[in-house]
């Protein structure tokens, strides 16, 4: 076998010298031929576009400070671009405020000569004679010359930067104003200037969707039945937003007035419409032709999962590295970056969208998606019984994903031995059956090419995955298996263990040290006693989930000190296992420059201890780099912290948690933190003052006084049983902050924390823009909790409204108190203080008794 592959290598190295001999050039592949090139004019009733519209009219307006403004429309294929785009380009109040307007279709060949030479005519409303380059922008530098202009470029995929500057360079001529639209379905494409801004274009709601597609199908004028308008209905949901898509579908029924014809349409895929009639596809087809092959490959691996998959992208990058679908690294380039590098593109390009309120999490549309499992072809298969039969493998399949309920069947099938990937992706609709580990068996004990493996259940790993030897990427997370077989370290092209809340397993193979390649390994949320020997031989790990401390030498934590890359976030547990100094600083903590999140934990349910001041000097050999972003420190037994927690010396530090150090009277100094934007303090059993101590340490002075917690929003105390005292310094403090909680702290005396809430919302940024007031009275556990949002401040769980009576004097800009919920003790003293602040307010009062009531 290996024989014959090079002598193809050799035939393909022999068939590209010939080439470059020859001077045979590529021909350009994935032509936008499918539609004739737009025009600037509009095209019948444009549905749900007015927000878009207003907000584009207004960044236009919002440019006219600025020499040269370019604006892209960003969007996936057949979202509606062009069409908002023409909106805007025959809006008369808008051109009435520019010199000339021109409307370009430049496609694919963005040929900077062509473009330039089409400009001039559209401007000119004639002909170009010109052909020298320079002659060309000479003239299009006088025609638009102190001339506000507004060029529409559509259709562009060009990002070549050299193209660009010269493509530009007349355009700097004009007047204030002028704006250049791109219409693309990439982000930062285009010339570089200095006011550059990209407008994404989402999807219609469904009932702008169903309004097109109605139109195109003459509905209800020729198809007004209920029964059509819910089949319909069920068919402008797969459109998913897509403008195209609803206009095609309702095409292709208008002339069809049958329910079985209409369900076929439903229950169809994009590729099973005739091109002549339906462009969804080769609309999205165009976006897949400008691929690089290799993210063409990574494209076609996402039709595994099923519609309205949240892809994780770490996850996704690690599965492509184990499929080998990634270009080759550059010099000093890791895997996961190249991974990065591509998940990037892809979002760019908009085959991915990001989930709201998520960093990590992505999602393609049904139509991308559908596209995908196109392209595939019979390589590719996703078996589930959401798909019933209709999906089967083949021959030819090298990649299956599938659910349990038709594992038994899959077993039986020899197309399973020449697979390359097993993703098992569960629905959560199904436990661990009894067989679910003979059919493990028999599997395994028929591939011997597997590259991906990932079970959601299973109980127990047969020996026999030892022979999967080209086995890259093997994930049991969340799986009751108890313990692994020593076979697994025989995996010696291992690159991915992700053995995530497998909640049973206790101890992990003597010889993991043999697996040499392994980049990832992900143990969170498992209880191991403790890591195996020799695991700093593993010098390849890039991403080490949490590193559980053992009491002999070969599995302590100086084990750490030979694993220098490790990325992304890291824990380090049961410290209490340290006994040493020495050991924790042979740790090198402080030289793996490129965790970002750091978990340091004592799981020892004892806090006492012989010497604190051991205790503070292990913490203090643990000291993380200086780039960290986010600290917790759990279970910490000493007394006080070493200085490195809340140097301010840690410029990206966004978050820090200190919990469950009983043995603590003091707090960091953590105030002087400029990115700190979350804190946390719980659980200090001893504490009983937060004292200047808190916010300054005096022996790091800055170079300029600034506030302190300049950037805190979110502080939070809990489970404080001691604490009685909370000083506030003289200096500005806490003027982001925008939630305050404190929680079971029933020694803090009342007042004196009202005065601190008093000066933490006087001294706040955002204080006058305060108009609403909300207070919340009750008695539902001690606790306290401020809330600032925007325009909005609230209290809650106060024991009077009188707490308050002094904070409403700094809000100068108050125009309503929401809601008030009180109790019997509000007076008529009370509510006169506050009406004669806010007599032009409007009070809304809820829960006020009748008697009550009726004093005010």
């Amino acid at each position: 076998m290996a024989t014959k592959i090079e002598e193809v290598v050799k035939t393909i190295e022999d068939l590209q010298k010939l080439k470059d001999t020859l001077g045979l050039k590529e021909i350009p592949t994935g032509s936008s031929s499918w539609r004739p090139p737009s025009t600037s004019l509009e095209r019948g009733i444009v549905y749900g576009r007015d927000d878009d519209k207003q907000a584009l009219i207004k960044m236009l307006n919002d440019n006219n400070h600025h020499n040269l403004s370019v604006i892209s429309i960003v969007g996936m294929g057949g979202v509606g671009k062009t069409t908002l785009a023409q909106c805007l380009y025959n809006n008369t109040d808008l051109m009435k405020g520019f010199d000339l307007k021109a409307w370009i279709c430049v496609s694919e060949n963005f040929d900077v000569v062509e473009t330039t030479k089409n400009l001039i005519k559209e401007i000119t409303s004639g002909v170009c004679c010109l052909d020298g380059f320079n002659l060309l922008q000479q003239d299009l530098k006088e025609k638009l010359s102190e001339k506000k202009f507004f060029v529409v470029l559509d259709d562009i995929w060009s990002n070549d930067g050299d193209k660009w500057k010269s493509f530009i360079t007349p355009f700097q001529y004009g007047r204030k104003g002028s704006t250049v639209l791109l219409i693309t379905r990439k982000e930062n494409v285009g010339p570089i200037v200095q006011n550059y801004n990209n407008y994404f274009l989402n999807g219609l709601s469904d009932d702008y969707c169903w309004s097109i597609f109605a139109d195109n199908s003459s509905f209800p004028e020729s198809n007004g039945s209920s029964e059509l308008e819910e089949i319909g209905r069920k068919i402008v949901k797969k459109c998913d937003g897509l403008s195209l898509a609803a206009e095609t579908l309702g095409r292709l029924l208008r002339s069809k007035h049958d329910v079985e014809e209409w369900n076929k349409v439903l229950s169809s895929d994009i590729w099973e419409f005739p091109v002549t009639d339906s462009k969804i596809l080769p609309a999205l087809l165009i976006s897949y032709y400008h691929l690089p092959a290799y993210l063409k490959q990574c494209f076609v691996y996402c039709s595994l999962y099923p519609k309205d998959h949240k892809f994780d992208k770490d996850e996704l990058i690690l599965l492509w590295m184990a499929e080998d679908l990634l270009r080759a690294p550059k010099r000093r380039e890791t895997l996961e970056e190249v991974g990065r590098e591509c998940f990037d593109d892809f979002a760019s390009r908009l085959f991915f969208k990001q989930v709201e309120y998520s960093e990590k999490y992505f999602v393609m549309h049904d139509l991308m998606h559908d596209l995908a499992t196109f392209l595939a072809g019979e390589f590719y298969c996703r078996l589930s019984e959401e798909l019933g039969e209709k999906e089967e493998m083949r021959i030819l399949t090298r990649h299956l994903s599938c659910d349990y309920p038709i594992f038994e069947k899959l077993c039986s099938s020899k197309s399973i031995e020449s697979l390359r990937t097993f993703l098992f992706i569960n629905n959560a609709q199904f436990h661990v059956r009894k067989e679910s580990t003979r059919l493990t068996c028999d599997i395994l004990s028929k591939n011997k090419y597997l590259r991906v493996l990932s079970f959601d259940e299973l109980c127990v790993f047969p020996d026999s995955m030892g022979k999967l030897i080209h086995l890259r990427y093997l994930n049991l997370s969340q799986t009751e298996i108890k313990t692994l077989p020593e076979s697994l370290c025989k995996l010696c092209n291992l690159q991915t263990l992700k053995l995530r809340y497998c909640s049973k397993l206790r101890m992990l193979p003597n010889g993991m040290y043999n697996l040499v390649n392994l980049r990832h390994l992900d143990i969170w949320g498992t209880h191991l006693k403790e890591m195996p020997k020799g695991m700093s031989k593993l010098n390849q790990l890039h991403i080490l989930s949490n590193y559980i401390v053992g009491k002999n030498e070969d599995s302590g934590i100086q084990e750490l000190g030979g694993l220098p890359n490790l990325h992304g976030s890291f824990g380090i547990q049961k410290l209490e296992n340290v006994i040493y100094v020495n050991q924790a600083r042979n740790a090198k903590v402080r030289d793996k420059k490129h965790i970002d999140e750091l978990w340091l934990e004592w799981s020892s349910s004892d806090d006492m201890v012989s010497d604190t001041q051991t205790e503070r000097d292990i913490l203090d050999n643990l000291q993380p780099h200086n780039g960290l972003k986010e600290l917790t420190i759990w279970g910490y037994r000493g007394t006080t912290f070493p200085n490195w927690v809340g140097n301010c010396s840690y410029q990206n530090m966004t978050s820090v948690s200190l919990e469950s150090c009983n043995n603590c009277y003091l707090l960091p100094s953590l105030g002087q933190l400029p990115s700190l934007q979350s804190l946390r303090i719980d659980d200090f059993g001893q504490l009983k003052s937060v004292g200047m101590e808190f916010y300054k340490n005096e022996s790091y002075q800055h170079s300029s006084p600034i506030a302190l917690f300049p950037s805190l929003q979110l502080l939070e105390f809990d489970n404080m049983p001691c604490w009685e005292e909370w000083c506030l310094p003289d200096s500005e403090a806490f003027p982001q902050l925008k939630s305050l909680q404190i929680n079971d702290c029933p020694m803090l005396k009342g007042g004196m924390l009202n005065s601190v809430l008093m000066r933490i919302v006087s001294s706040s940024l955002d204080v006058l823009k305060v108009s609403k007031l909300e207070i919340q009275e009750g008695h539902q556990g001690w606790g306290k909790e401020m809330t600032l949002d925007g325009d909005s401040l609230s209290f809650s769980e106060c024991e009077s409204v009188l707490e308050y009576a002094l904070v409403i004097n700094h809000l100068t800009s108050l125009q309503e108190i929401l809601r008030v919920f009180v109790c019997y003790i509000l007076s008529r003293k009370l509510f006169t203080q506050i009406i004669a602040k806010a007599h032009n307010l409007e009070l809304q009062q809820t829960g006020i008794p009748p008697a009550t009531t009726a004093e005010v």
